[in-house]
């Protein structure tokens, strides 16, 4: 504030708003000049106090980030009012509502203490949160002299007690990472308290102030700055202090900073946010290494007689040495001459469960000369190997990607540089998620006659992400590149082009449509082309659904494509498929058909499948299977789906089928048979007989489920500001030969599936059978239809079917 401007409340609180409303001044310049007014008027306040109080020998400091003069829009102002224990309790406290009353009615967050210098000492001894804040301290007002006392005492007591100190803030980091996860992976990552947030950036700060070990400075500022921008643009965008950045507001935030869009924003965080991670890892592990080798220095000197011990080399590959529990160069070693260096130090740090070491990485970043294209034998075999590690692979490839020899080794990964993935079923950025696949894949290359290409398609399944339309037929095309690139033949690479095309083929097929149905086994025969490549095609779809997420994998949806790639491997061995039968019923199917047809009501029954064998070899049951035994007649989908939806019962598959029992006439009677496979949302199943009844009044119109289930949709949590893309129908023309595939793709809710069976029974069509399939939000549901006398419907009913469904569910 100028001398001419108020310095009081209302002054002070005009001069914060034109500040935060000059867009032209954003960054670190108005976060400095937010922390300058804000000083300015604190000092204000401090001496009109002290004057008041009769208070001398005090000063007000700033710690925290207002003490780093990194002040947010909605930050808390972290103040410290320190006095030399010389005026009575009275007065100090006088002083101290002289300050703080002030800033609670403009109604900023305060974080405040009052200490003498000692009492400041002993609590930072006590609390590593309250020493860290005053690493940072800053005088705002008062006795300079005081102040620079304390910051002397606290970074000596730091420094002093660093063997103790830093292995607890290294705990304190990563007990904050399990709880709050990775920045650089998360939907709606907290800026602040994610791993590779501010707080590992201000840790890092405190790590240097130790003497012990420095960060890695490269990008490390301008990842700050780029976190702290983000912060700042979501405050003034919510007009909250907050540090999640929300789905609501990514769009709003990333115009607020000039970017095109929300995906710009969250890729530039993640960046930044690799950035401090990466420099985390190193910092600590440097930090570990020194306190290992002071500990033990004591007891060499004793040993050695005092002279020094170079740290033991032990050879790991050609070149390639480890050395104090990293990997480094040998002493023989020359990049500028071998071109392969690089991947074979990646491959033997991944075997061997070692870091890379950070100098090794920047040296070879800097001085390995470029593989020629194509790449030899050798540098194939060396990725293979490095991506065949493992868990470990993860580590050495961040390393390799912070310092970009991923993207000179493979250009196109650019594209897919941490990029986000909007689906919540996905749990990782896409090259995150590559890598995680081939982590995944290897350890199912016993599987398979060649790992090799196992684990190349599981590096590029999803390259295509980084380009428009449909990722796996733009990922065949740069598929098909890389593996020219990477030195395969001709053969192998279309081999691997063909698995990064086809990487959804099983599981969507295996859940979606029906295996029974002699054109679906074809269909999947055909685009793979030969068992080898459907034995590679298994085990990608294994891996690929294990990398995704705990949603995308199940021992059922494992059982399904297991019988799809059983079915499709004896087509391929020349035995054809048996021409499809009406099935019998089982036996609990059978007792049931029979007591409908005696009795003319619904009949129903919970039975527990056990699913096959999980990975820990034990069953996994996950869900219970619902079966309905009634007379055949209309609204029975949409009735049967809408009283589970009522009971909060989630659907996980379906099938329908009519069933011919004779009667005692000597006729037979039209039996429909449901078999669904269910579980419950939370809590424990339903009793039998409420489904039954209320079924029956669902049937009889007593129960109005369409009524039930819009006061439930009303009061369905939504997201605020966030939209659902709107439901697409198609018709899959060449799905089945017995029957129309109507595929339905929408945003999950209660009663989706009965409102499309009721739009199918306003078509007049027969639902020969329907394969549900749920991941995330999001479900793909497959209906064969028929017409009413059993044929697959013409071409224009089946698209005016297609049109009934989506505008009933639009």
């Amino acid at each position: 504030m100028t001398e001419s401007e108020d310095s009081g409340p209302s002054g002070y609180a005009a001069a914060r708003l034109r500040l935060l409303q000059q867009e032209a001044r954003s960054g670190p310049p108005r976060r400095a000049a937010l922390a300058r007014l804000t000083d300015a008027w604190l000092d204000g306040l401090f001496t009109t106090a002290a004057e008041r109080a009769g208070v001398r020998g005090a000063a007000l400091v700033a710690v925290g980030g207002y003490g780093r003069g990194e002040l947010s829009p909605r930050s808390d102002l972290d103040l410290l009012l320190l006095h030399d224990g010389t005026a009575d309790a009275a007065a100090v406290a006088a002083l101290a509502d002289g300050i703080w009353y002030p800033v609670w009615d403009l109604g900023l967050a305060l974080d405040h203490s009052v200490r003498t210098p000692g009492e400041a000492r002993r609590t930072a001894g006590e609390d590593l949160k309250v020493q860290l804040g005053l690493l940072d301290a800053r005088p705002v007002a008062g006795d300079l002299g005081l102040v620079a006392g304390l910051r002397t005492t606290v970074l000596a007591d730091w420094r002093n007690q660093a063997p103790k100190r830093l292995p607890a803030l290294d705990e304190l980091c990563r007990e904050r990472a399990e709880r709050m996860g990775e920045l650089q992976f998360l939907l709606e990552p907290d800026l602040k308290e994610a791993r590779g947030g501010l707080r590992d950036a201000t840790a890092l700060r405190a790590v240097a102030a130790s003497w012990v070990a420095d960060a890695p400075r490269e990008g490390l500022a301008e990842a700050r700055r780029t976190l702290l921008d983000a912060r700042d643009a979501l405050h003034l965008t919510t007009g909250r202090a907050t540090d999640r950045l929300a789905l609501q507001e990514q769009d709003q935030v990333a115009g607020a900073l000039g970017l095109l869009d929300a995906d710009a924003l969250l890729r530039q965080v993640y960046e930044a946010a690799r950035t401090v991670s990466y420099a985390t890892d190193v910092t600590w592990r440097e930090v570990n290494r020194v306190l290992r080798a002071r500990s033990a220095r004591p007891r060499l000197r004793t040993i050695l007689g005092g002279a020094k011990a170079a740290p033991e080399r032990t050879p790991l590959a050609e070149g390639v040495v480890e050395a104090d529990g990293e990997v480094v160069l040998a002493r023989t070693a020359r990049p500028e001459r071998d071109p392969v260096l690089t991947l074979r130090a990646a491959a033997a740090a991944a075997e061997a469960g070692l870091p890379l070491s950070r100098h090794l990485v920047r040296h070879l970043g800097t001085a390995a000369q470029p593989l020629p294209v194509p790449w030899p034998s050798r540098a194939r075999e060396e990725l293979v190997t490095l991506l065949g590690a493992g868990g470990a692979t993860v580590a050495v490839w961040e390393a390799l990607e912070a310092e970009g020899i991923i993207t000179r080794l493979l250009p196109d990964w650019e594209r897919v540089h941490c990029r986000p993935q909007r689906n919540p079923v996905h749990t990782w950025t896409v090259d995150r998620h590559l890598v995680e696949t081939a982590v995944r894949a290897s350890h199912l290359t016993r599987r398979v006659g060649r790992p090799d290409l196992l684990l190349i398609a599981a590096l590029l399944h999803d390259i295509g992400k980084g380009w428009p339309g449909d990722h796996s037929v733009a990922g065949e095309v740069i598929a098909r590149d890389m593996a020219v690139r990477i030195g395969f033949d001709k053969q192998d690479v279309a081999v691997v082009a063909t698995l990064v095309r086809h990487h959804l083929l099983l599981i969507d097929t295996a859940t979606r449509r029906d295996l029974d149905d002699p054109a679906t086994v074809r269909s999947v025969a055909t685009a793979v082309g030969s068992a080898s490549t459907l034995e590679l095609l298994h085990a990608l779809t294994e891996a690929d659904a294990l990398a995704t997420g705990p949603a995308a994998w199940s021992s059922w949806r494992a059982s399904l494509v297991a019988d799809l790639v059983k079915r499709v491997a004896a087509l391929l061995a020349g035995e054809e498929p048996p021409a499809p039968e009406p099935l019998a019923p089982d036996a609990e199917q059978e007792r049931l058909a029979v007591e409908a047809l005696r009795t003319g009501e619904p009949v129903l029954s919970l039975r527990t499948r056990p699913e096959p064998a999980s990975e820990d070899g034990g069953p996994e049951p996950v869900g219970v299977e619902l079966l309905i035994a009634l007379p055949d007649r209309p609204g029975v989908l949409p009735a049967a789906a809408g009283v589970l939806a009522l009971h909060r019962l989630t659907v996980r598959a379906a099938d329908l089928r009519s069933v011919e029992l004779p009667t005692e006439l000597g006729e037979t009677a039209g039996l429909l048979v449901l078999s669904w496979r269910v579980a419950a949302e939370y809590g424990s199943l339903p009793q039998a007989a409420r489904l039954r009844a209320d079924l029956v009044r669902a049937l009889d119109g007593s129960l109005d489920i369409r009524a039930r289930l819009a006061e439930r949709e009303a009061a369905y949590p939504r997201r605020r500001g966030v939209k659902a893309p709107p439901p697409r129908v198609t018709v899959a023309a060449a799905g089945s030969r017995l029957a129309t595939v109507i595929e339905v793709r929408a945003q999950d809710a209660p009663g989706l599936l009965h409102r499309i069976g009721h739009a199918l029974e306003q078509s007049a069509v027969r639902v020969r059978s329907a394969h549900v399939s749920t991941l995330g939000a999001n479900a793909v549901d497959a209906f064969y239809v028929t017409d009413p006398d059993g044929e697959p419907l013409a071409p224009e009913q089946a698209a005016q079917v297609a049109r009934e469904v989506e505008r009933e569910l639009g």
